[in-house]
């Protein structure tokens, strides 16, 4: 439940920068931030940068929610007791980073996709006919174009992300003394973490909305290599980090709001279940 609540608070309220981002990655409406901005809100309005906001709460919420619980869960498991070694040779919030990104990308990637697809092309008209003309044309495969860049992706972000945040939060209840973190610091250390994590691992997120995104502007990238070397033969290494400023202007209040909500939520639900006991 916090981890839903927590997904789609912090999807909503960045939406815009997670529009541009998009289209600067498939390079579909220009080559600036204020270029796609003035291209989008002239030719839709205000609604498009909200384009496909819908299918990423719908797809965020659930994604968001299996990502938290497998951490916990999986990290719970892998802590050591007091006094006891490691059991493995790595942090346990590293591994259950990288084994909760890789749980919720699988079983929540089609609509990934979708909302790409949605977010560039004007075509279709809803999340219902975007899946009809993707399977049309693609066969059912296509809704898990970009799937092998997305867990490579993934497992390197979200391993490092969870680390992050989990080392920032010990450093900082260790050198203030604390037992708790308050709202306003969780979510500056969840925005560090976020910044952190996404600069290190965004080459193979542009690859990933490459080969989502289909063909545009004549690309069709079937594989990473391929996405990958694409990109640097058209636009050289800096394409590789093209919409890095708005994705981290995304990412990172993104990743904070979203440990604060989830860090509020869970301590919400833990006050309500003594409560009721």
């Amino acid at each position: 439940m916090s981890g839903a609540v927590a997904g789609a608070v912090s999807r909503t309220a960045v939406a815009p920068l997670e529009t541009i981002k998009t289209h600067l990655m498939v390079g579909s409406c220009g080559n600036s931030m204020a270029e796609v901005f003035d291209n989008i809100t002239m030719s839709e309005g205000w609604k498009g940068l909200f384009r496909g906001n819908l299918v990423n709460v719908i797809r965020v919420a659930p994604s968001k929610a299996i990502e938290l619980f497998a951490y916990e869960t999986v990290k719970k498991q892998l802590t050591p007791e007091h006094g006891e070694h490691p059991k493995l040779p790595l942090p346990a919030s590293f591994i259950a980073g990288a084994i909760a990104g890789v749980s919720s990308t699988l079983l929540t990637y089609p609509l990934e996709l979708l909302k790409t697809r949605l977010t560039v092309n004007e075509d279709y008209k809803n999340l219902f006919d975007a899946v009809a003309k993707i399977v049309q044309a693609e066969g059912p495969g296509g809704l898990y174009k970009g799937l092998t860049p997305s867990v490579m992706g993934v497992v390197p972000y979200a391993a490092s992300n969870y680390f992050a945040y989990d080392t920032l939060r010990n450093a900082y209840k260790k050198a203030f003394k604390k037992e708790e973190i308050g709202n306003v610091m969780t979510l500056l250390i969840g925005s560090a973490a976020g910044a952190i994590s996404s600069t290190a691992t965004y080459p193979l997120e542009v690859a990933r909305k490459q080969m989502q995104a289909g063909a545009i502007n004549g690309r069709q990238c079937h594989n990473m290599i391929q996405a990958l070397t694409s990109i640097v033969e058209k636009e050289g290494m800096a394409g590789l980090y093209r919409g890095l400023g708005p994705s981290c202007m995304k990412l990172v209040p993104a990743a904070g709001i979203s440990f604060m909500c989830y860090e509020a939520c869970k301590r919400i639900l833990s006050e309500s279940e003594e409560k009721t006991v």
